[in-house]
């Protein structure tokens, strides 16, 4: 069984993102093991540049120590694709033997370089820009869709 890693800077508080999360997570549970991976999101007082890049580099050093196996990181200049090419891009990482994927979500000051650098692959789902708290819910749709397709559900139109 696929085992899937979301890997996330900071915690949700808003109910309604973690009901959809936990109904996708609770949807998956019969296609792969889902596990989200909280990573503690570095307070910042005054917001400037120093201050951010120091907290991009104490998130990354969680990051780099929890990410597992195949690493894709959600970034705003990574590579966009379909619903149907990322079920089929998550098909052939498989039939590569590929059998653990952490998908890594940064904070809203993005990831640190770092991170980037030591992922596998880059992944944009726009270019626009989304709160990270409903980018969890996205990528967790995605995935979720991602296995109905390559399990022929009826589930994505």
């Amino acid at each position: 069984m696929l085992n899937i890693q979301i890997l996330c800077v900071g915690n949700i508080k808003e109910k309604f993102y973690t009901d959809a999360i936990n109904e996708y997570l609770k949807r998956l549970s019969s296609f792969a093991k889902v596990e989200v991976s909280e990573i503690k999101e570095y307070k910042l007082i005054k917001e400037s540049q120093q201050e951010i890049t120091t907290a991009l580099k104490s998130e990354a050093k969680d990051i780099l120590l929890r990410k597992k196996g195949y690493t894709i990181a959600l970034c705003i200049d990574g590579k966009q694709m379909s619903s149907t090419s990322l079920a089929t891009h998550i098909d052939n990482l498989c039939t590569k033997g590929i059998s653990q994927i952490t998908f890594i979500i940064g904070s809203s000051y993005g990831l640190d370089s770092e991170v980037i650098k030591s992922a596998d692959e880059k992944l944009s789902f726009s270019v626009m820009t989304f709160p990270h708290q409903l980018m969890r819910v996205i990528l967790c749709e995605q995935i979720y869709r991602a296995m109905t397709i390559l399990n022929g559900k009826s589930y994505h139109k």
